[in-house]
């Protein structure tokens, strides 16, 4: 194949003596396949995109697109490509025809060429039917179809595509992939970076960047093939799972480990032993191996996950009065003659992790607002530790801690100077005020960073500020919404010993997540589609309740998708 784009000794540095985001690359990106740009958070990404684009200028070195040099003939570049960045820039007071008539006349589209290509993109995105939505109105999954509308309104043969599906469900996200992979077919070149490390195995090549290097280019089966016999189920451990996994990963044998259900799945380091019951001093458990991810040479590549002991960010719950510490009642809530979220119950037991999943749009943003308190239902109730949350809404919101996916930390205020707001704002005052800021600072390890602004933090310790800020005032429950969205696999493993410690504590979470490998961190999942819960149960018999001959081995993510398309069956044979 044909390379699409050529680097020689590439080197990119935004001062003079910092650290390169880009050191000596040399690479080819391929006409009619999709590349994969995986790393962690500062790899060095979004800076290669930028590159590639013509949008930033290299320090040292070369790179080529299309034949073209960067630095005298990005013009002519930048009318050949497609690129759609992180956060591509819809308008959203304008509509779905406005924002492709908007990009359009940026590109030059016009007369004929125009109304054919409008066709064509339209029934391509499937968004024929929505031309007068207004694109602050799309789902998540319709707003990146949108973006990918716009990025190829000049039909590109180079398709640059940053992240694409953060922020996606499982559904949207299987429909992007399928019209990437019709654009492979053209002959377009896809060049798709991503945090979501299942992605990768779905991409011919991947380039594995760290600090601006490449560790690996290739097949990413070769590089997953690697960790063949490193891999382990451990099954039987019951309760005790979270508190077998902290165990297990203080072994230096043992540099990765994570929740998958009910099993704890453990990569060991090169050349170590085989895990066994009483290596890791758990006689029930039966362990087994398993075929390797990508993920897991990925970690490896890396070192491994991040191993803290960290002093408790909270104290040891009781079991209470035996109630269940979070209850959704008949949750109902209505925009004029839409119903989002239609009598939606559950409850969550004391120490248990409680997922809450859906696509885009289904009413799952609008059940957890309700119980947050952040939304009002028309019906139903939301209960926080037996208090209802709109008749007693202090002393209920006391109760709880709340993480929002967009963390709403001050950036310009120092880490020290968020911790004591938020410490005011809960109410805290005097010693206990000092006590409760002196607890997570130890906690989460943040002295080093009390000077330095937020808003500069790298992601996995801007993490740990808004967990420690939700948390300042030790409540029973906490609730996360979407809390690792677009984090990188060493970032997550972090965030969720951090909550799987706070479990151990007997602090109630519930969290929201379009991450299946996350879900299945959950003790139990709400399956939310068309403003109803079809489903709720743990992970694991969820997954064995669509196995199948066609999917003998289902994933989570397989799950989610054969539920949402049963319950689809149902209701049109109903009808």
């Amino acid at each position: 194949m044909d390379a699409l784009v050529s680097t020689e000794g590439l080197a990119k540095s935004f001062a003079p003596n910092a650290t390169p985001a880009i050191q000596s690359l040399t690479t080819k990106i391929k006409a009619g396949q999709v590349t994969g740009l995986v790393g962690p958070d500062g790899a060095g990404k979004t800076t290669l995109m930028r590159l590639i684009a013509a949008l930033l200028q290299p320090s040292e070195g070369r790179i080529d697109v299309q034949g073209r040099d960067t630095r005298t003939e990005g013009a002519a570049i930048h009318d050949e490509i497609g690129y759609m960045p992180q956060r591509f820039g819809l308008y959203e007071d304008l509509s779905v025809m406005e924002n492709l008539t908007l990009y359009a006349d940026l590109r030059g589209v016009v007369g004929d060429e125009r109304t054919a290509t409008f066709e064509k993109l339209l029934a391509f995105t499937d968004l024929a039917r929505f031309t007068d939505r207004l694109a602050g109105a799309l789902s998540g999954g319709m707003k990146q179809k949108l973006g990918l509308a716009c990025a190829m309104l000049k039909s590109p043969k180079l398709l640059l595509l940053d992240e694409p599906s953060v922020g996606v469900d499982p559904i949207s996200r299987r429909d992007l992939w399928k019209m990437v992979y019709s654009l492979i077919d053209q002959g377009v070149g896809v060049v798709w970076s991503t945090a979501y490390l299942d992605e990768a195995e779905n991409c011919a090549e991947v380039i594995v960047l760290n600090q601006g290097r490449v560790l690996f280019q290739g097949d990413p089966k070769d590089m997953t093939a690697k960790m063949a016999g490193r891999v382990f189920k451990l099954h039987g451990a019951g309760a005790e799972r979270r508190a077998l996994l902290a165990r297990t990963l203080t072994s230096d044998d043992v540099i990765d480990g994570v929740m998958q259900g009910e099993a704890i799945r453990v990569v060991i380091a090169e050349g170590a032993a085989a895990p066994t019951a009483q290596s890791i001093g758990a006689a029930s458990v039966t362990i087994a191996p398993t075929p390797p991810r990508f993920e897991d040479a990925f970690v490896a590549m890396l070192g491994g996950q991040p191993k803290r002991t960290l002093a408790q960010a909270t104290r040891q719950r009781s079991d209470g009065d035996g109630k269940a510490p979070v209850q959704a009642k008949a949750l109902t809530r209505r925009f004029g003659s839409f119903t989002a979220a239609d009598h939606i119950s559950f409850e969550i037991a004391r120490g248990e992790i409680f997922g809450l999943l859906g696509p885009n749009g289904a009413g799952k943003s609008t059940t957890f607002k309700m119980m947050c308190g952040l939304l009002r239902p028309t019906e139903g109730s939301a209960l926080v530790d037996g208090l209802d949350l709109y008749k007693a809404p202090s002393a209920a919101r006391a109760r709880l801690g709340y993480m929002a996916q967009k963390f709403s930390l001050y950036g310009d205020l120092s880490v020290a100077q968020n911790l004591d707001f938020f410490a005011g704002a809960y109410g805290l005052s005097g010693a206990r005020r000092r006590e409760a800021v002196g607890r997570v600072i130890e906690a989460f390890d943040l002295k080093p960073f009390l000077n330095e602004n937020s808003g500069g933090l790298p992601l996995g310790f801007k993490q740990r500020l808004a967990l420690s800020c939700a948390i300042m005032h030790e409540p029973p429950v906490l609730f996360l919404d979407e809390p690792t969205s677009g984090v990188d696999p060493l970032t997550r493993r972090e965030f969720w010993g951090f909550i799987n410690a706070m479990v151990g504590r007997g602090v109630t979470i519930m969290v929201t997540t379009h991450f299946m490998d996350e879900a299945e961190y959950c003790d139990r999942v709400a399956l939310i589609y068309r403003g109803k819960c079809i489903a709720v149960d743990t992970p694991e018999a969820l997954q064995h309740a669509v196995k199948s001959k066609d999917i003998p081995e289902p994933t989570l993510e397989d799950a989610f998708i054969a539920l949402v398309e049963q319950h689809d069956r149902a209701q049109q044979a109903a009808a």
